[in-house]
């Protein structure tokens, strides 16, 4: 039976063992019409499989390196006591880039489920009880990253209701990921 509950810092190694891998199986290709002014189309394009492993750019353990985690929020999701999962949402934080200064406004900052315990509903355990936290303490909405090649996440928040915001076709040019598109998601609270 798979529970979810809030953890505090001494779980950050054990939640950092989650994996975070995304097997990439296409990727959605944006096209502009007429220079942009037309608007985009989405196009998802099968691509040779690879997996994608996000653990590199976001370890647990360095949060209290990079913010002050006050107004954080980290669950993570049991198989008995099998680490299977884990989520967090940073709060209001000083320095957080991706809140723009919004003071009614959460950021998913992360959200994994362990290779083996995908599609098992897992994953929307953990982003109820995100937005139930998130909710509760007194947020409008919540902010979540994704990129063009993490197809089924894209899925995945638009089937929560969760709102493409964003596109930033460059915001990974600087580390050489120049096929990857962030794209910035709002889901209403």
């Amino acid at each position: 039976m798979i529970t979810v509950r809030e953890i505090d810092r001494s779980y950050f190694p054990l939640y950092d063992r989650v994996t975070q891998n995304v097997e990439v199986k296409s990727e959605l290709k944006i096209k502009r019409v007429d220079g942009g002014l037309g608007g985009l189309v989405f196009e998802e394009i099968p691509v040779e499989t690879y997996v994608k492993d996000l653990s590199v750019y976001d370890r647990a353990c360095e949060y209290e390196d990079m913010f002050d985690i006050s107004n954080w929020r980290i669950y993570m999701a049991f198989d008995g006591e099998i680490a299977v999962g884990g989520a967090t949402v940073a709060g209001t934080t000083e320095n957080l880039n991706m809140l723009g200064g919004r003071k009614d406004a959460c950021v998913l900052w992360d959200i994994r489920v362990a290779d083996g315990f995908k599609h098992q509903g897992i994953g929307q355990m953990l982003f109820d009880r995100c937005a139930a936290g998130a909710r509760s303490d007194g947020y409008k909405q919540m902010i979540i990253e994704c990129q063009n090649i993490n197809v089924p996440a894209c899925r995945f928040y638009k089937k929560q209701g969760s709102l493409l915001s964003k596109i930033d076709m460059k915001a990974y040019a600087a580390e050489g990921l120049e096929n990857e598109v962030q794209l910035i998601w709002l889901y209403d609270l």
